[in-house]
């Protein structure tokens, strides 16, 4: 599977974060918040990352604008349903996670892998949720 694109569910501080660095190292990012307030600071925080990174001498401006042209935001998990892999980073509510998972599950197609970065939920509880078990991991990311 050659993954060029991957969905994160989720625009506070992890899920930002991550979208970030899957854009400044490559990825196309789909970022989806069910907020629009929450995906447009998401946009902001990484759009101030970025810069940093420019001001950093770590990209140059071509690199910058590559990268931003890479995300893409949205309020509509609909637009999850063309990615290969994706990351949960909602907030820490067991029964938000799944019934998220559930939703996604009949949008994404069989193939996709699902990923959530939480720290104490039950990989296996959330992955029973979807037809995909054998498709799910756990992956936690640090701020």
């Amino acid at each position: 599977m050659d993954i060029k694109t991957v969905g994160v569910i989720g625009a506070g501080t992890m899920g930002h974060g991550i979208a970030q660095t899957l854009i400044r190292h490559g990825f196309g990012a789909v970022l989806v918040d069910v907020d629009p307030g929450m995906v447009e600071r998401g946009r902001a925080k990484i759009h101030q990352g970025i810069e940093r990174e420019l001001e950093k001498g770590r990209i140059n401006k071509e690199e910058r604008e590559q990268a931003l042209a890479r995300l893409r935001i949205t309020t509509d998990l609909e637009a999850l349903s063309e990615v290969p892999f994706l990351v949960e980073a909602v907030f820490e509510e067991e029964q938000v996670k799944i019934d998220l998972f559930r939703r996604i599950d009949s949008i994404c197609p069989p193939a996709t892998l699902f990923s959530s970065n939480t720290s104490s939920i039950s990989i296996t509880a959330m992955a029973a949720a979807t037809r995909r078990p054998d498709k799910f991991i756990g992956m936690h990311f640090m701020n």
